[in-house]
Formats: structure tokens, C-alpha cells, sequence
């Protein structure tokens, strides 16, 4: 296997928000629900969450919201190009985000995959992510949705 090209991978800027968005919607992961710029926003403003980015040659082609809670650590928005699977892109971005954790002594991380979106829980196995067994509850407050 090919050594995958090395991302350049920084903290996101307000200015790269509209090509981020794009790179969500290109990969699948905007629901109807999802306000993805006020998503964007509250990850920037947030002391405990940051909006990475890989890039190549200047073009975003990976980004992850890396966030935590104080005990564990989640992933959003975990995308990488589409033209460009299978070049290491995604499994770069997801390092930097567990490093990010990692850093701040955040020993566990987690992620949710929609039942619509399966497709990738064999991309996060292969990263040593693992199925658990839990019920995830929710419930929207106020206006929310």
C-alpha cells in the first residue's frame, strides 16, 4: 500500500466555513434537522471543541468537530472528499482529532453513525473503533430543530 499524502492539518477559520459546509454536504452528513454554518460556529466558540482541517495543496479535503465533555470525546462531522477516499485523508483527520483529545487528557473517544450512513462503521472498525451496545436517548428542547 501506498503511503497516503500527508494533510496539513490546522484548526479551521471562520473564512473557511462555506468550503467545510460543502465538504459535509458532498459526504452525506447534513440532515434537514442540522443547521451545519450555526454547527460550525458553536464548535469554533466552544472551549472545549475545535473544527479541524486537513488540507492538500491549499484545498480542504478533510475536517472532523472534535469536542469533549470533560470525560469523553466525540467526533462530528467526520468528512473527507469523496473524489479522494482511499488516499488516507479521513484516517489523518481522525488522528489529529484524537490527538487534539488526547492533549487534553481525554482518554476515550466516541462518535455516532446514523442507521442511514452504515456505510462507514467498517472505515472506523479499521481505525479500532468498536460497536458497543447502547441506547442513545434524545429529546429536542424549546424551538430547536
Amino acid at each position: 500500500m501506498d503511503m497516503p499524502k500527508p494533510l496539513k492539518i490546522r484548526a479551521a477559520n471562520p473564512e473557511d466555513e462555506s468550503a467545510i459546509v460543502d465538504l459535509w454536504r458532498a459526504c452525506g452528513l447534513i440532515a434537514s434537522y442540522n443547521d451545519p454554518a450555526a454547527d460550525f460556529a458553536f464548535a469554533k466558540a466552544g472551549a472545549c471543541s475545535e473544527v479541524m482541517v486537513g488540507e492538500d495543496e491549499g484545498v480542504i479535503r478533510a475536517s472532523v468537530i472534535v469536542g469533549h465533555d470533560g470525560h469523553r470525546g466525540w467526533l462530528y462531522y467526520v468528512a473527507s472528499d469523496p473524489q479522494s477516499r482511499g488516499c488516507g485523508f479521513g484516517r489523518q483527520i481522525v488522528g489529529a482529532a484524537e490527538n487534539w483529545l488526547q492533549e487534553r487528557g481525554v482518554a476515550k473517544v466516541q462518535l455516532l453513525v446514523r442507521e442511514t450512513n452504515t456505510k462507514v462503521v467498517a472505515f472506523y472498525q479499521h481505525l479500532g473503533f468498536e460497536v458497543t451496545p447502547r441506547v442513545v436517548l434524545a429529546k429536542w428542547l424549546g424551538n430547536a430543530r
